[in-house]
């Protein structure tokens, strides 16, 4: 091969090379852009350097700590990248000669970048879905930015036999010098073709940063607005007799940090309350249109509410009880003039989500509310700030709409919501519950005397009577703490007499209708869970 094409070789070696660095660029900063856009919490790429942080051996870690101060953590993450982005210029020459290998150096990446993730505490969905998006860019860059450099043919780039010794005969006349061949007159195309890729990719991943940002600004712009209202709304005070006073079972109050979070929005909507407006249509006599500050200045209500999610399996935690304020929604469907035909409301939110409320809910005399607070603070945004709705009694996926901006009052035989297109009921009431937080399943407590308890919920029908069951005996009373209405859960508590060895502990619970909890278990689909809760645990 003559000099021009060890140049050619060497210079296509390098723009692989390079086409590698640049793919580890897009991809890095895809997943940070899925991490700002979601306001997920870990990075895939500082998820990484905080597992090496942990795994480095202590000797070994407090050394570097001190030969570099307090540059420690910014030279974890840089040399987090330098590695990384060193990894992706090996497949970019891997592609050369194995195409499918840089996949599979892509794909261990992304394993090793969930893992780091999911070690992490207050790692959520969106940061793996971070490192999915991250490795996804990955592979697709990088077969875009080597197409036109692989389509190069690897041998004879002068393309001249002629000088190839081998290609002669002993004795023979060396043929007549001619042009360069396509492959050799193909070789600015493909250089240019690839700067061209690369010129590309550039921009683009600058554009997503630059979105990323501007979305996170925007979501930064409505936390403060939020942290700057004033609204006149309460804390609320817990009721002396609410607590039974046993650690173990969850707090009576649930503080905003801890309520439970489901909702099917990507990212949540961050909504200014400036821009925020609500409108009431469909079977009215007269359509309403409502801002922020119309809210706000009208007479709040405040009320103990416990919202329950229909996805909750026996036992399960996905429930929490706080104080809310705001506008009865009654009040407003009044205003409007309801027609006497209607039997339901389609609520919807400002990401489009769906579900449709029995009419009857609504405007019964039960607080049934727009929240504007709770706890005594605005809503959280990922709780539905600035509006959201709460209904005593019903499960969340016909009820609890987030970010509400529109309601239509009409009739269930006019639309399908969200969910009931999934195979949920169309209306979903509250289910009887009980559950055991203490003892835990599966855990270990002293023989003896011991403390059991947990909590209870009937939203808008109240907890009547709660009982429970040791090893197969006689159902025995627990005793209950106080509720200021029917629309929270109530704590229960008993001593209760153990001896060493295994135990078997069931509770039900009876409403104030008199319905006491059936046996049978059930899924949660189509409108909720039933079945007695039952832990196991030791005594010893």
């Amino acid at each position: 091969m003559g000099h021009d094409g060890v140049v050619r070789r060497d210079r296509t070696t390098a723009y692989l090379a390079l086409a590698g660095v640049l793919t580890g660029i897009a991809g890095i900063v895809t997943s940070a852009a899925t991490v700002w856009a979601l306001r997920a919490t870990n990075p895939p790429v500082v998820a990484v350097a905080s597992a090496v942080r942990d795994l480095t051996p202590g000797p070994i870690a407090v050394r570097l700590v001190h030969l570099v101060g307090h540059l420690d953590k910014p030279l974890l993450v840089t040399g987090t990248v330098l590695v990384l982005l060193l990894i992706c210029a090996g497949n970019g020459l891997l592609s050369r000669r194995h195409p499918l290998l840089p996949d599979l150096v892509f794909v261990a990446l992304a394993v090793l970048g969930l893992l780091a993730v999911g070690r992490l505490d207050d790692s959520g969905t969106a940061s793996g879905l971070a490192v999915v998006v991250g490795m996804v860019t990955w592979i697709v860059t990088l077969r875009f930015l080597t197409a036109p450099l692989l389509t190069e043919p690897e041998a004879r780039l002068a393309g001249d036999p002629a000088t190839d010794e081998g290609a002669r005969e002993p004795g023979s006349v060396p043929a007549p010098a001619r042009a360069p061949d396509r492959a050799s007159a193909r070789t600015p195309q493909t250089r240019r073709g690839f700067l061209l890729r690369a010129g590309a990719v550039a921009v683009v991943v600058l554009a997503t940063g630059a979105a990323a940002r501007l979305a996170g600004r925007s979501r930064r712009r409505v936390e403060q607005a939020r942290k700057l209202l004033r609204l006149p709304v309460h804390r609320g005070v817990t009721p002396s007799d609410a607590s039974v006073e046993v650690d173990g079972i969850e707090p009576w109050r649930t503080p905003n940090d801890d309520f439970y979070l489901i909702h099917t929005a990507l990212a949540a909507p961050s909504i200014s309350p400036k821009d925020w407006q609500l409108r009431i249509h469909g079977m009215v006599e007269r359509e309403r249109t409502y801002s922020y500050d119309d809210l706000i200045s009208r007479q709040l209500t405040e009320a103990w509410v416990t919202l329950c999610c229909v996805s909750n399996e026996v036992g399960g935690d996905l429930i929490g009880n706080a104080y809310w304020s705001g506008v009865l929604v009654r009040d407003l469907l009044r205003e409007a003039g309801v027609r006497s035909d209607a039997d339901a409301v389609l609520q919807t939110s400002h990401d489009g989500w769906t579900c449709g409320t029995p009419l009857s809910a609504l405007i019964d005399g039960r607080n049934a509310m727009l929240a504007v607070a709770m706890n005594g603070l605005p809503l959280p945004i990922d709780h539905g700030f600035p509006v959201r709705t709460v209904v005593p009694g019903l499960y969340g996926y016909v009820s609890a709409t987030k970010w509400l901006v529109d309601l239509e009052v009409t009739r269930f035989d006019q639309f399908t919501a969200y969910w009931t297109r999934r195979g949920w009921s169309a209306k979903g009431p509250v289910k009887t519950q009980s559950r055991i937080d203490v003892p835990r399943s599966g855990g270990t407590v002293k023989a003896g005397m011991i403390r059991i308890g947990g909590s209870a919920w009937a939203q808008h029908t109240g907890i009547a009577r709660v009982e429970y069951q040791l090893d197969g005996g006689p159902w025995k009373a627990a005793d209950l703490g106080g509720v200021p209405d029917l629309d929270t859960w109530v704590q229960w508590t008993d001593l209760v007499e153990v001896a060493s060895g295994d135990h078997v502990l069931v509770v039900r619970a009876t409403d104030r209708s008199g319905y006491t909890q059936t046996s049978v278990r059930a899924d949660v689909v189509p409108d909720g869970a039933t079945g007695w809760h039952s832990v196991s645990f030791r005594a010893q």
